[in-house]
Formats: structure tokens, C-alpha cells, sequence
């Protein structure tokens, strides 16, 4: 909000003429506001003093309790502390100052609204305060603001009481006209006073779910509260409302009458039954006069406002006062010429005058101004903003007797429409109005003569106002804030939500609306939008009017209410004092268990660092797993993993110093370090920069877990390997120390007298140390072995891929086999166990490779023209030529390589040691363990097309696995790319695909996986063998520079068939599995611990697409369904997919279809059928087709009779208005895209004449299912055109759905009882189809008070 500090004239004309100091401040105070900026623009004459004040003002803190220092100085930070003027203090007028706004002395600063209450602490005066106070308004304006701006409130501003003494209420969101409402109500003497009276039985009613003990507690808090403004969840939570309420806005009138329709229905059989009726029910007479005989029809209304027109409907000009419009409200109206009213007495149609007349006048009067309107002509609601004056007292006997004394003498008869007063005759009114009514319930007027009338004293008729509610805003939105007098002191408060200020005339006046000038019919729209909504007047009457009860006079449940809730308010008050004293900071803890754990530590600024560090020991529940001696609190930078300081001889000093203050955020975190029994705690010095120690050791090709040790920036590289060599033992002569500078950039330190700061350390830093007598020493470090191995390790990620639940062949055993020439580490965990011989291994694998390629053979002619070095396991030895020695090793005879582990070094005779064997695990699985419920490609069905991504989406029938809880979670120092991953965001490939796929193979079948070695190994994910076969999940360690079909190749061993026979799926968030098919691109998208599910199914080749096939049945309740799956090629003709197509679905969905039967395939877009495919049409030629395609099988009852693209295929439906029914879909074939060509055609399958024929187009997706109810009527019939191909029609493509009926058949008359019927039945057809039974706007929320505590919910809904 823009704050205008005061200045006087001469003040403003001198600054005018000096020059100018531009001041732009950063507040570092916390990282909520450390990216904000504060502008002055500010004479070089303003003292230092005058800045500081003028920051406050612009930040909303209290001066004083924040320091400003320079920040375009680098080496000197100087305080400001001299009260001297900005030019002689350093600023440069022209230029830009830019100072920083930090702590003072450790504690935050603090806002203004927290010391508001206190004029000598905020340093604000009362206007200052009341700056923030009522309703916003435009500078120059004369009234309210025209556009309403709802203000940001903040907790803290509601903490102290305003000025005025009154208590403001919290908008919950948009309920500011509920604000308005209940302020209203309190402000009023005898609702507040009978509220009171009235005690709340709890034995008989929930405290929660009653309305008016809610309501008798916010009046207490609003009379005897300390705090600026109160909640109303609680009134609300009886209403029964949720939050949801919270964000609807209502209108406040009607707000009003359900209020008090539910305290009527809650003060049953209570002293307040009849309050609302004694206080704001009045009673009108509606009656018609004959104007020959006098005969008068009449009846009794009550009202709780009078609705008074802005202006009259089709008039140009709004009337002037509330005078004017309840002159207006009580005019009769002459009913002649085809108007006339049928008189009971003269048996004839006759002349009448009809109007309203006032018999009883409320004590409360409520006139509502009917400012919101309709117009016909933009057929939108709209405010009428037009000017209306009200007066402070309102004169209410011009508006008594209007009748026409020229009249004849009036007779009563039978009430004509009353259901609560019955009928009554003139001489009766004096009985059912007695004087008793008149003294209890207001001033009642017809029981006395019209003589009697104009000799009472005008002032018991005269009303005087006090409370008006205003609207600013337009029709759709806006708020609501009300101007109310107190009739304690006489004078006027607005109270605008949560903010109370006092108020002039002027600012009432303001409320009449309108604009100068005359009241023209567009005077409106240049109006201003805030003016006057509801106006409520008070009867003045001495004898009855009363005040308000005094605290002393509370009735004794007051009391003790007042004493309750001043308990509540107290303890509330010693909550927020805990919570503005308690700092919060995140904590971290490398748990012996849970590895990295995370929590928020919350500790009062007094508690010393031990009590601190007790309490995160609780919290992280390290007892029983590390004794609290061997924890320590210590200053951590959680996003460069860096321990920044610790806290030696500190334990006794509070937190509050430790952290700086108490702060809403802090910009460094604490990590709660703990350490094994013998060790001793590292100090950790505030300069110190943290490194992790990798060591490599070249021989066995390892890197263990890092150390850490600390350094100084300005130490050389050879003091840094020799604090190094100190601690890891290794010899600092023959160290080479490589550092990664940023993601896999590393940078070998070779001078000795090099700083680190000049090598680029920074805070948390990460170095690879070797020290070995290897020749490695002497190569060039990116041709050496080290660089190698961290090559491989900084670009090797840790994948979990999931394995089919079945696989294909009869293989009787799946078991542990160790591939020929790979080495490992050592065996596998969870690979022990018995174990079946190499040589049953080898036979079991290689006939299941053999039946595989047999397969292969038979269906594809090229496969058996592979040369033996380009196999796909088809040429496998038997397993005797296999046969080998107790080496526990079994080989296949892959000539692609994928059973030879090439080493990193090839060559190279510093590394050749003796390999140890890799055994890889396999599940076991007996063949009558397969299922065969999913076809034999396993491919999902549901698989969502994605023409340009690499990935595509796949719903998987059964969602994946979810992977042991044993997890290998990263620490903070022991991953080397989790960091450099996180926050990655994982993107799909959009490259432009010409083939739909990258394909495994070349065109003549060839590999074209890469002949160079990546690393690759893979282990199952299990603690232990029976873990194993329940999960079937592997780790894969690779090197993600690894092609997709290089990957593929290495899987299959696991998957159990080649790499052509299953599919790869990356799992995103949410469990998603998009199809990864590019295989020439590598895995550099993936980072560590993604999850990928292996799903059987042949792979693309180059040109193939992957098409599901939905079946068409344009006549049924469900006109889509899925059939198959399968792949169309490049150049293929229909034809020819059909034939493809057949086996497939004979053998999965029971189709038995034959070429020459009748069946076509068309375009599928969404649930639409599109174009449809000729037989002759060549796939990329005449048709596009994309990865993931969708297409149609559609049966024919007749031969195809769709013979060239030019033609037209529709499908029609005939409505039939006379029964009310919709017949079945028909397919019409154009030769053009002729209209009258259409309605021939529709003559001719329905026998209706050309010139009777009118027709329509569907709306919305296929089947276009509409409500019968609404085909007639809601649909365009008969446009305009004369082609089908334009405007409204646009029917250009196979497949529109187009509505057709008799023009002589006349609508079904039906009865009330025929029609809600039928819409039932329709509404229940719509919605099993999936359509909307007709298309509406989106309604306003009704508003209901719910006198049970709540909406009554269906059992059925969720």
C-alpha cells in the first residue's frame, strides 16, 4: 500500500529544486523479502533520521528495530548512525544508492501492525493507523473506490485493539458480507440486548452447531475483546458451512432472511420466538378496487424490507430519493383495456385500480435498493449505479393513505389469495391489529380512521438511520462494508471487515452513488461502483428505545461466557508470546538407520544449545542407537552439503544469539552430527571450506566412501595434500589429487604453490586422491586409468528395472549362470543357494533361444538370412560343445559381445589381474506358474497417442511393482549425481520423428548396437532369495552414455528373450510409464535410482508404428471399443494391414473376419470416426500415421460403398417429434458436399418429402447424444447454406453425425407428470453415456443455513 508521508508547501517547492537521491534498499532481514527491492526517490537535503522513518514507512516496520548498511561497497560495511543529510553522507544525487536493510542486534525487525496498540513503541500516531482503516478510496474521487481491492490482512494485525473501541471481524475470504451483517446486528440496542437474554442449554444442543450461542459468543468478543478483530469460523461452522463457503460470495439481503428464518426456527418455544417478527416485520395490504362499484379484493402480506426500484423497467432515468421510490412502491396501478379485472360484484370484467398500502410499520425498518439488474439486451446481470439520496430521518406518513378520495366507497370481500390471514372484512381489521399489536410489534395504522391518522404527531412516524451497507464492486463481484451509527455516542464508524474508523457526513453522502450531472440512461456506466445496498432505520420512540446492556448489567451466563472467553483470549495471548520467542529451523541428522533425516527443530530463544541439542536428539529419535554424548548441534548449508561451523564452549549460550535472532526464516539450516564412542568431534571454524575425500584405487578399479576434512582457501595445493595424506594415510610424494569442479568436470592439481581459492574451491568441494607406484603416473591424465575410472564412476547411474511377470518359451527353470570373460567384484548378494549344473543351465537357455528364433524364422523371411556374426541368439551351440570344467562359468555363443565384459582399460597390463566371476541372478519359474491371461505381446491397452515423443504414455493394466523398502538412500556424501540430478526436470523427447521409431536394426536386420565398451552391471534388487522372487526387480549399474538398443542388448539375459521381443518403460511420477523407442539415443535423460518396467512385445523396426485398433458400432449403448494392438509398416496398403489384422483378432477377441467380409478401417480422433480407408490407400503415401496411431474397425451389413476420397460418408439419425424418440444410425454416401444433395438422400432412406426434410448438425463428440427434451429446440435446424463445408456446419470429413426430421410432425404434448418423467429417464441415459444433459453457465451457490450442523450428504456420493 502507498503510504504519503506529510510535507509542508515550502518543504515540497525546495525539493522540487534540489537535486534527488535514488535509494533502492534490499531487505535481508529473511529469504522471504531478501529478493524484494524498496525505492526511494529522496531530496539530498533529507536527514539519515528522515531515511530511516521513511524505510520504516515503506517496509511497514517499526523504526528503530533495523539497521541499514552500504551494499555497493565491497570492503567496508558502515552503519549509518549520524543524523546528517544524505549529500554529505555518501549518497550520489543522479545515481542509483543501493543499502541493504539487516537485523539490529540480532533480532529481526518488527512489523508495525505487531505494535500497533502502542502509539509511543509504533512510533505511529492514530492517523497513521487509521491509514489502513475503511473503505479504499481514489484520489480526486467523490465517492468510494469503483473497483474494490481487498486489502492482504495479516495475523499479526489483528492483535490490538483499534482506537475507536470497536472490534472489527476477519474476512475468511469473501465473506465481508457477512462482516457487514453481523456488525449490524451487534450495533443494534434491542437484537444485542434480547441475544443476551437468552441462555443456551448445553444438555439439550451442541455448543458447535448452535447459531445463536455462536452468535451470543462473537457479540461478547466483540464487546469485551482486547484485539483489533475476531474470527467467524465458529458462527460459520454452525451454519454448517465448510471452507469451501468461505470463497462463495453472497448477496447480503439474502443473507439476512435465511439468518433469521434459522434463529426463528432455533428460538422455538424460547421468550425470543417472536423477536425477528418484533423487531423487523412489517404488514402491507394488496388489494384491487373496482373502479365502478368500489368492490375491493384484498389480502394480507407481512415483509422484513421493503425492495425499492432503482429504476422502473425501460425508463431512462433512476429515481432521485428512497421519497421517490416508496412513493413509487405504494403508486397504483390503473388495470384497463385487456387488463381489466373481473369484479365479483358486477359479474363483469371491469376497470380496477390495484395497488399495495402499509398497515403496519416494523420498529426496524430494512429498505433494500435494488441495484443489481438484468439486461435484456447484453442478457447479463448488471449493477445500477445511479445516484439515490437518503435521508438521516425518514418521514413515513406521506406514504400511509394515497388512496383516491374521489373514489367510491370501498367494500371488503373474501381474501383472494391469502394462505396466513385467512379473509377479513373492514370492520374486522381493528380486531386482527389490536392496539396490544401496534405497542409490541410497531406502529400499526389501519385499525384508526384516515381523520385519526393525519393528527397523530409526525414523530411516531418519523425512522432515523443507522446503518448503511454498501457494495462496491459490479454485478459479478465485489465487497460489502458497512457505515453504522452508534446510538451510544451518535456517531458514525465504518466497519470494514477487520478495520474500524470513525466517519463523516461527507463519507455517507459519497454512498448515494451516481455522478454530477443529470441522471441520463447511461449515467450508470460512468458511475461510481461503491454507493448504498441496504438502509436500515430505527423507529424513534423515547419509550422504547433502549441502550445497550452495560457489562455490570450482563445476565449471570453473560458473565460467565465474558469470563470464559477472556480465559481462551488470555491463553491465546500466551501462546503467540511462546511462538514470537521460539525460533523454528530446519534440522538434519544422518541417521544410523533412516540414513538422512529431515524435521524442523522449534526452540525458545532462551533454551541454551544442550537443551537444544536434547531436544533434536528426541526428536530424531536417536535414543538407543547413539548415546546423546556423541551429538553435537552444528551450522549446516544443506544445499552445498557444507558444514559451515560448530560450537565448541558454547553449550550454556542461548539459541537466540547462536541463530541470530528469531526469525520467520532462517538462510542456513542445523545438522545434528553424531559420532561412534572412540572417536572425537572435528571443530568446524566459521572461513573453512569442507572437502570429501574420494579414494581411488586403481587396482581393484574402486573408489571407497569419502572422507572429510577441512581447509583454508589460501592453502597451497601441496599443504592440502599433506593435510590429506594426514587423513587418509596415503603418501602425499606420489598423491595425485583430481578435483571435480562442477558435474564430471575434473581438473588435476599439479602445482605445488597453487591456491586452492585459484583452483576453484568453493564451500563444499569434492576430490578424487591416488597414490599408488603405478606407470599410470607418468600418462597423460586424460589418456590414464584414473581418469578413466572416474569417467566411468561420474557418469554410471543406478537404474531399478522391473522384469515382466511372465516370459514366453518352456523354459522350466530360470537360475544363476556367469556370462564368459566378465568380472566383478565378487558374487552377488542373495545369488547363493542351491544351484542347478552349468550344463542344464546352457540346455535350458539355448532351447529357449532356439524357439524363440524358430518363431522369428517363420514369420519374417530376412531373419533366416542373417549371417552367423549378426545373430539374434537364433545360431546358439548345443550344450555339450559348451561343456567346460568346474569354472562356474556357462557360455553362449553371442558374437554380438554381450557375454564379453570388456575391461575400461583395454590393453592396458597395469589393471590385467585374474577376473572373479559375475554370476547374474535369474528368477525361477516353473511353467505353471505363467500366466496367460494377457496376449503373448504383453502390450498394454490403453497406450495414449504421443506423436512426437520418444516416450509414450502407457496405463498399465496392473501398475508397477513397488520396489523393497530397502532402498540404497544417498547420504550427503556419498552420491556422486544425486545433487547434480535433483531439481532436474525430466523431459520428454519431442524430436520430429520421420519413421515413428528409431528401429534396433538396419534394413537388412543388422545390429546396430556400438561396438565400444560402456560399463554395465546389473544385481538383484533383494536383501535376500526369497525377496528376490517375489519382486523381480534388478539394479542396474550403467553408464548412462549407453544407447537404448545397447541397453536392450544387455537386459536380455534377464528379460529371457532377445532385445526385438520386449519393451522398455520409464516410470515417471504418479507411477506413469511412457515407452522408451529411440534407440539410438542414449540414457543421458535418466538420472540415479529412476525405474524402468520391461514389458514382452515385439519392438518396432524402422518405418513400423505401434496402432491400436478400436471397433466401431455406431448403434450401440457403448460405441467404442478396444480390440487390439498391433503394428501397421510404411508402404503397406489396407489391404494388406487387414490381412495382418485377421489372426490377431480371431485369436484375442474371438473376431472371426474375413477380408471379402464386409469391414473397413477409418480414422480415429478421440471418440470421433473420421476418415474413412479405401483399400487401395498406402499407409505414408495416402495416409499419415504417427507412433501410437488409433484407428477404427468398423463391420458393414453391405458391401462397401465408399469408392474414391472424394466422396462423403455421414451418419444420420432421424428425430421423430410426434414420439418423441431418435432412431438408429444411418450412413449416407455423398458424391459432393452439396446440401440439397444431402436432403435427397435423407428423402430417400426415410420417405419424407425433399421439400418436408430439415436437418441438423450433432453436436459435441461422438455418438452427439442430446436430451430428446431439448433436440427440438436446441439444435440449428436448417442453416442457411447451401454446402456442407462452411459455416455453422463445417462438415468437411467421414463421420459427422447430422439429425434429420419431418417438418410436419408437431411436438409430443405431454403432461408435468410425462415430462419430469421423461427428463428423469433421459438425465440417467446422459449420464451412463458420459454427456451432459444440456449445457448451462456455472451457478451461483445457494446460500442455506443448515440447522443440523451440516448438508445432508448422499451415502452413495465419496
Amino acid at each position: 500500500m502507498r503510504i504519503l508521508l506529510p510535507f509542508f508547501d515550502s518543504q515540497i517547492q525546495n525539493a522540487a529544486e534540489e537535486p534527488r537521491v535514488l535509494c533502492i534498499i534490499q531487505d535481508t532481514t529473511s529469504a522471504k523479502t531478501v529478493n524484494e527491492r524498496l525505492t526511494l526517490n529522496l531530496p539530498a537535503s533529507t536527514t539519515l533520521s528522515k531515511l530511516h522513518e521513511d524505510v520504516a514507512h515503506k517496509a511497514g516496520y517499526v523504526n528503530d528495530t533495523f539497521d541499514l548498511t552500504w551494499a555497493n561497497i565491497t570492503d567496508m560495511v558502515r552503519k549509518f548512525t549520524d543524523f546528517i543529510d544524505l549529500q554529505n553522507s555518501g549518497f550520489e544525487p543522479g545515481k542509483k544508492n543501493f543499502l541493504q536493510l539487516t537485523d539490529k542486534d540480532g533480532e529481526q525487525p518488527r512489523v508495525v501492525s505487531e505494535e500497533s496498540g502502542t502509539a509511543d513503541s509504533s512510533g505511529l500516531d492514530d492517523s497513521s493507523q487509521e491509514r489502513f482503516i475503511g473503505p479504499l478510496q481514489r484520489d480526486g474521487s467523490a465517492c468510494g473506490s469503483g473497483d474494490y481491492s481487498s486489502p492482504s490482512y495479516s495475523y499479526s494485525s489483528i492483535l490490538s485493539k483499534s482506537d475507536t473501541g470497536y472490534v472489527g471481524l476477519v474476512n475468511q475470504a469473501m465473506t465481508c458480507y457477512l462482516n457487514s451483517l453481523l456488525q449490524t446486528l451487534y450495533m443494534t440496542p434491542e437484537f444485542r440486548n434480547a441475544l443476551y437474554n437468552w441462555e443456551f442449554e448445553e444438555s439439550e444442543e451442541d455448543p458447535v452447531t448452535s447459531i445463536p450461542y455462536q452468535l451470543q459468543r462473537l457479540f461478547v468478543l466483540l464487546q469485551t475483546s482486547k484485539k483489533r478483530a475476531i474470527e467467524t469460523t465458529d458462527v460459520t461452522r454452525s451454519f454448517g458451512w465448510d471452507s469451501s463457503e468461505a470463497w462463495q460470495q453472497h448477496d447480503v439481503q439474502e443473507l439476512c432472511r435465511v439468518m433469521f428464518d434459522a434463529l426463528e426456527q432455533k428460538w422455538k418455544q424460547t421468550e425470543q420466538a417472536d423477536l425477528i417478527n418484533q423487531l423487523y416485520q412489517g404488514k402491507l395490504k394488496d388489494y384491487v378496487r373496482c373502479l365502478e362499484c368500489g368492490y375491493e379484493s384484498w389480502r394480507i402480506d407481512t415483509y422484513l424490507d421493503i425492495p425499492l426500484v432503482i429504476r422502473p423497467f425501460g425508463a431512462s432515468q433512476a429515481y432521485g430519493s428512497v421519497e421517490e421510490a416508496l412513493q413509487a412502491f405504494i403508486q397504483p396501478e390503473t388495470l384497463d383495456g385487456p387488463n381489466q379485472y373481473f369484479c365479483e360484484r358486477c359479474k363483469k370484467k371491469c376497470d380496477a385500480r390495484k395497488g399495495l398500502r402499509f398497515l403496519h410499520l416494523p420498529y426496524l425498518l430494512t429498505l433494500q435498493l435494488k441495484r443489481f439488474d438484468f439486461d435484456y439486451t447484453t442478457m447479463h446481470r448488471i449493477k445500477l449505479n445511479d445516484r439515490m439520496v437518503f435521508p438521516e430521518e425518514l418521514d413515513m406518513s406521506p406514504f400511509i393513505d394515497v388512496e383516491d378520495e374521489k373514489s367510491p366507497q370501498t367494500e371488503s370481500c373474501t381474501d383472494s389469495g391469502a394462505e396466513n390471514e385467512g379473509s377479513c372484512h373492514s370492520d374486522q381489521m381493528s380486531n386482527d391489529f389490536s392496539t396490544d399489536d401496534c405497542v409490541d410489534e410497531g406502529i400499526c395504522l389501519d385499525s384508526t380512521s384516515s381523520t385519526e391518522r393525519a393528527l397523530k404527531p409526525k414523530s411516531l412516524l418519523t425512522f432515523e438511520l443507522f446503518s448503511v451497507m454498501v457494495h462496491s464492486g459490479s454485478a459479478a463481484g465485489g465487497h460489502y462494508y458497512a457505515y453504522i451509527k452508534s446510538f451510544s455516542d451518535g456517531q458514525w464508524y465504518s466497519f470494514n471487515d477487520q478495520h474500524v474508523s470513525k466517519i463523516t457526513q461527507d463519507d455517507i453522502r459519497k454512498t448515494y452513488g451516481g455522478s454530477s450531472g443529470s441522471r441520463g440512461y447511461y449515467s450508470s456506466a460512468f458511475a461510481s461502483s461503491t454507493n448504498a445496498y441496504m438502509l436500515i432505520y430505527r423507529l424513534k420512540d423515547l419509550s422504547r428505545n433502549t441502550k445497550f446492556l452495560a457489562v455490570e448489567d450482563f445476565p449471570e451466563h453473560i458473565k460467565s461466557l465474558v469470563q470464559k472467553e477472556k480465559e481462551s483470549e488470555e491463553q491465546e495471548k500466551r501462546q503467540r508470546e511462546i511462538e514470537r520467542n521460539t525460533c523454528k529451523i530446519k534440522l538434519f541428522c544422518m541417521h544410523p538407520v533412516k540414513m538422512m533425516v529431515e524435521s524442523k527443530l522449534e526452540v525458545h530463544k532462551d533454551r541454551t544449545l544442550r537443551e537444544a541439542t536434547e531436544m533434536a536428539y528426541k526428536l530424531m529419535e536417536l535414543e538407543g542407537a547413539v548415546s546423546l554424548d556423541c551429538c553435537r548441534l552444528v551450522k549446516y548449508d544443506e544445499f552445498h552439503e557444507y558444514l559451515e561451523r560448530s560450537y565448541e564452549g558454547e553449550e550454556d549460550t542461548p539459541m537466540g544469539l547462536l541463530l541470530g535472532g528469531v526469525k520467520s526464516s532462517y538462510m542456513f539450516d542445523l545438522l545434528l552430527e553424531t559420532r561412534r564412542p572412540e572417536q572425537v568431534f572435528q571443530p568446524y571454524k566459521p572461513g573453512e571450506v569442507m572437502v570429501k575425500v574420494f579414494i581411488v584405487d586403481l587396482k581393484t578399479e574402486t573408489i571407497t566412501p569419502p572422507v572429510s576434512v577441512r581447509a583454508y582457501l589460501n592453502q597451497t595445493v601441496t599443504e592440502f595434500k599433506q593435510l590429506i595424506a594426514q587423513a587418509t594415510g596415503l603418501s602425499a610424494e606420489t598423491m595425485r589429487v583430481v578435483l571435480e569442479r562442477c558435474y564430471n568436470d575434473l581438473r588435476l592439481l599439479y602445482v605445488p604453490n597453487k591456491t586452492l581459492k585459484a583452483e576453484g574451491f568453493f564451500r563444499s568441494n569434492k576430490v578424487f586422491v591416488e597414490s599408488s607406484e603405478l606407470a599410470d603416473h607418468q600418462v597423460v591424465f586424460t589418456d590414464s586409468l584414473l581418469w578413466k575410472l572416474l569417467d566411468r564412476h561420474g557418469n554410471t547411474i543406478r537404474l531399478f528395472v522391473l522384469l515382466p511377470e511372465q516370459s514366453p518359451g518352456a523354459l522350466t527353470n530360470r537360475t544363476v549362470c556367469q556370462k564368459a570373460g566378465e568380472d566383478t567384484d565378487g558374487p552377488l548378494e542373495g545369488s547363493k543357494g542351491n544351484r542347478k549344473s552349468v550344463e542344464a543351465i546352457l540346455e535350458e537357455s539355448t532351447e529357449k533361444l532356439k524357439n524363440l528364433s524358430l518363431q522369428q524364422q517363420g514369420s519374417s523371411t530376412s531373419d533366416s538370412q542373417k549371417s552367423p556374426d549378426t545373430s539374434d541368439f537364433e545360431h546358439i551351440e548345443s550344450p555339450t560343445q559348451e561343456a567346460h570344467s568346474n569354472s562356474s562359468l556357462c557360455v553362449a555363443a553371442d558374437n554380438r559381445g554381450l557375454e564379453n565384459r570388456i575391461r575400461a582399460t583395454p590393453g592396458s597390463s597395469g589393471g590385467a589381474s585374474s577376473d572373479t566371476e559375475n554370476p547374474f541372478v535369474c528368477e525361477e519359474r516353473s511353467d505353471s506358474e505363467v500366466n496367460n491371461d494377457r496376449s503373448t505381446s504383453s502390450v498394454d491397452s490403453d497406450i495414449l497417442s504421443s506423436s512426437h515423443s520418444s516416450d509414450t504414455l502407457c496405463n498399465a493394466d496392473s501398475g508397477p511393482i513397488q520396489l523393497a523398502n530397502g532402498l540404497d538412500s544417498h547420504s550427503i556424501t556419498s552420491s556422486r549425481r544425486s545433487k547434480a540430478h535433483e531439481g532436474k526436470k525430466e523431459t520428454w523427447d519431442t524430436a520430429e520423428e520421420d519413421s515413428g521409431t528409431d528401429s534396433e536394426y538396419d534394413d537388412n536386420g543388422k545390429s546396430k548396437a556400438e561396438a565400444q565398451y560402456l560399463y554395465f552391471r546389473a544385481e538383484p534388487f533383494s536383501q535376500d532369495e526369497a525377496s528376490w522372487e517375489t519382486q523381480k526387480c534388478l539394479v542396474v549399474h550403467v553408464d548412462k552414455r549407453i544407447t537404448l538398443a545397447a541397453f536392450k542388448q544387455k537386459l536380455e539375459p534377464y528379460v529371457g528373450v532377445v532385445s526385438s521381443q520386449f519393451k522398455v518403460f520409464r516410470v515417471y511420477a504418479n507411477n506413469q510409464e511412457f515407452e522408451s523407442v529411440r534407440l539410438n539415443e542414449t540414457l543421458s535423460s535418466f538420472s540415479d535410482d529412476n525405474k524402468i518396467t520391461i514389458r514382452l512385445g515385439r519392438a518396432l523396426k524402422k518405418g513400423e508404428y505401434r496402432v491400436k485398433v478400436y471397433q466401431l458400432m455406431v448403434n450401440e449403448p457403448e460405441p467404442c471399443k478396444f480390440l487390439v494392438d498391433t503394428v501397421f509398416a510404411k508402404g503397406m496398403t489396407v489391404r494388406q494391414s487387414k490381412e495382418e489384422l485377421l489372426p490377431q483378432l480371431k485369436e484375442q477377441c474371438k473376431l472371426d473376419l474375413s477380408v471379402d467380409r464386409y469391414f473397413r478401417l477409418r480414422k480415429k480422433t478421440w471418440k470421433n470416426p473420421g476418415t474413412v480407408f479405401l483399400d487401395y490407400h498406402i499407409y505414408e503415401e495416402d495416409i499419415s500415421i504417427s507412433s501410437n496411431w488409433e484407428v477404427f474397425l468398423e463391420v458393414l451389413n453391405d458391401p462397401e460403398k465408399m469408392k474414391s476420397m472424394s466422396q462423403l460418408a455421414v451418419l444420420t439419425r432421424r428425430w421423430s417429434p410426434a414420439t418423441m424418440k431418435l432412431g438408429p444410425f444411418q450412413e449416407v454416401i455423398l458424391e459432393s458436399s452439396s446440401v440439397d444433395e444431402l436432403k435427397e438422400k435423407l428423402s430417400e432412406v426415410s420417405e419424407v418429402p425433399l421439400e418436408n426434410v430439415e436437418f441438423a448438425k450433432g453436436r459435441g463428440t461422438f455418438p452427439c447424444d442430446i436430451s430428446v427434451l431439448e433436440i427440438h429446440q436446441d439444435l440449428d435446424w436448417n442453416p442457411k447454406v447451401s454446402t456442407l463445408n462452411v459455416w455453422p456446419l463445417y462438415i468437411c470429413d467421414d463421420g459427422a453425425v447430422v439429425f434429420y426430421r419431418d417438418s410436419r410432425e408437431e411436438p409430443l404434448e405431454l403432461s408435468e407428470d410425462e415430462r419430469n418423467e421423461l427428463m428423469k429417464k433421459e438425465s440417467s441415459r446422459l449420464l451412463k453415456t458420459g454427456h451432459r444433459v444440456s449445457y448451462s453457465p456455472r451457478k451461483e451457490k445457494a446460500l442455506k443455513i443448515y440447522l443440523d450442523g451440516g448438508p445432508v450428504r448422499d451415502p452413495g456420493q465419496d
